[in-house]
């Protein structure tokens, strides 16, 4: 049948299972969009590109599916770069479409052309450049094959104008993928697995690092049955919250840079380490050299590229993390390590990391405070989106991740803007679900515009804006290291409450402590999306923290209600 290739690019799509895409028009991809309207495909208009990037991977953190961006060519194009980074590194399966100019002007330097392979390729799992239709079909399917397979991630599909316009003989079930040079088996190797059991059976001090990988591959009921059968404890990263409830009493909460106390000194005291889908990231380690050193070390990934990269293991198993969890438990003896966690839960005493007893409640309405709150009058049920900085620590520390899929942050590449159109992409991934955004002052401000876009689309998400006044990550470096020489980080903001309100949206506005039940309270009542800004302590720090060049153990820990001065422990 004679299709154009605009067509074959949504009917492929739709194919692929794509109900909705989120971009912005521009004259290389005018085609495209004018044959969208005969596709029953949504398209969600963002303000600016970056954001469309975001939102698609949002979707994707949320459904488990693959997110679609579509950009013009030029600037339209490189505007998603960020946002292709950020899916990189955190390993979100998303497919970015992106215009180029016509066929026989590539290579001229011609009106917004610029060269999208090149620039993406560090950042995506593959890329293609596109000059002739016969290609779009079979590219895009196993654009979408390499997204989702394997270890998850970004990959750009940059079209010329003339591949978008021909007219050619086309068959979709010809398209089917062929890559003999890419087929991930994720059957992990058995090899390695006695020597893994007999570390496990024989550890007496052993510690479970649960990563993103455990949510990725859906792993949180074979963590479960593994932790059952051998009582270990687990720490877990940033973005494997959620992947091991919260009330599980061996949950020993968030690892690393902003971790908790014991949990960084339990996995110091360790004599195993067991690390299940992460990459042993700096945030995570502290100084390689003192990290750990005492412990024997077993990594499952299902990407063969972060065994032995960081830092050197005993035992390395590539696979899914499921099966390869399922495969073990059997051969995993029953143990109680029960002298392990009495000294585990000593070492925590009563400082629970999510009790804001051991908060000041001192008049001052504190982020912290506002979290934990947020968390109690949710039931914490709700879908956390952050942007990053001090506010995504203590949503990490202050909000109890119970459930998988129930945190989209950016990890990695640490984007600030993330937060409102990654929860616009979730609340499209899970309509029924109750979004909230966790934002700081800054990283909003950078994002903002897409308030518009929420309100064009009459969706309902929350955004909660811990407005300190500051940019508040770097100004506590400079508190703690800089002698308060605050350069460059305080921050004047609009007022939020009248800016949604300039959209059709409700604004609402939070000072006091006693007052924040009822502003969630009618954020949640209230139609359509909501901004909260929440006025709250300006000089507020997060703890713990490990300082730069510092052993994971060397924190400078969270002052006591009675002002304890802070030290390195």
């Amino acid at each position: 049948m004679k299709r154009s290739g605009a067509q074959i690019i949504w009917e492929t799509l739709q194919q692929e299972g794509v109900d909705v895409l989120f971009g912005y028009i521009g004259a290389a991809t005018l085609p495209a969009y004018d044959a969208l309207l005969d596709y029953p495909i949504h398209h969600v208009v963002v303000r600016h590109e970056q954001s469309a990037a975001h939102m698609a991977d949002g979707y994707a953190r949320a459904s488990g599916k693959v997110g679609v961006a579509m950009a013009t060519s030029g600037p339209g194009a490189t505007n998603l770069v960020t946002g292709i980074a950020t899916a990189m590194l955190d390993s979100s399966p998303v497919v970015c479409m992106t215009g180029q100019v016509l066929s026989h002007l590539l290579g001229t330097d011609a009106f917004q052309e610029v060269d999208m392979t090149g620039i993406t390729l560090p950042i995506t799992k593959h890329n293609y450049l596109i000059t002739r239709a016969e290609d779009l079909g079979p590219s895009l399917r196993e654009a979408f094959y390499v997204a989702r397979s394997g270890r998850p991630g970004p990959v750009l599909v940059d079209i010329s104008k003339s591949a978008i316009q021909e007219i050619i003989d086309w068959e979709p079930d010809a398209d089917l993928v062929h890559l003999p040079g890419y087929r991930p088996d994720l059957r992990a190797m058995p090899e390695e697995f006695q020597r893994a059991v007999d570390l496990i059976n024989q550890a007496k001090r052993p510690v479970i690092l649960a990563g993103h990988g455990v949510i990725l591959s859906g792993a949180g009921q074979a963590l479960l049955d593994f932790v059952k059968q051998a009582n270990i404890p687990v720490a877990l990263t940033l973005l494997g919250l959620g992947g091991f409830p919260a009330s599980h009493p061996l949950n020993l909460g968030m690892m690393g840079m902003h971790g908790e106390a014991w949990v960084n000194q339990a996995i110091q005291e360790a004599d195993l380490l067991l690390a299940f889908g992460m990459r042993f990231d700096d945030r995570v380690t502290g100084t390689l050299s003192t990290y750990a050193q005492n412990a024997r070390k077993i990594h499952i990934d299902v990407d063969p590229g972060e065994i032995n990269k960081i830092v050197k293991v005993d035992v390395g198993i590539v696979g899914d993390l499921r099966e390869t969890l399922e495969f073990l438990l059997p051969q995993i003896e029953p143990r109680t390590h029960e002298e392990w966690n009495d000294h585990i839960r000593n070492l925590r005493g009563d400082s629970a990391v999510r009790d804001v007893r051991y908060l000041p409640d001192d008049g001052h309405l504190y982020a912290a405070h506002v979290i934990n709150d947020l968390w109690h009058y949710t039931d914490g049920k709700a879908l956390i989106v952050t942007d990053v900085g001090q506010h995504q620590m203590w949503t990490a520390q202050y909000y109890r991740h119970e459930y998988p899929r129930h945190l989209i942050t950016s990890g990695g590449l640490g984007t600030m803007g993330f937060g409102l159109p990654a929860a616009i992409g979730a609340k499209f991934a899970r309509p029924d679900a109750e979004v909230w955004v966790i934002a700081g002052d800054g990283g909003f401000q950078m994002t903002a515009a897409e308030l518009a876009t929420a309100a064009q689309e009459g969706i309902k998400v929350n955004v909660a804006i811990m407005n300190n006044g500051y940019l508040g990550m770097v100004r506590q470096w400079q508190e703690f290291f800089y002698d308060k020489r605050y350069s460059a980080t305080p921050m004047r903001s609009p007022d939020f409450a009248k800016v949604a309100e300039a959209h059709g949206l409700t604004g609402l506005r939070c000072e006091t402590r006693a007052d924040v039940e009822a502003v969630v309270q009618q954020a949640r009542e209230a139609e359509g999306t909501v901004v909260i800004d929440f006025r709250v302590e300006k000089e507020d720090s997060v703890y713990p923290m490990v300082p730069a060049g510092a052993a994971l153990h060397e924190m400078i820990r969270r002052p006591s209600v009675t002002g304890t001065p802070i030290g390195l422990t």
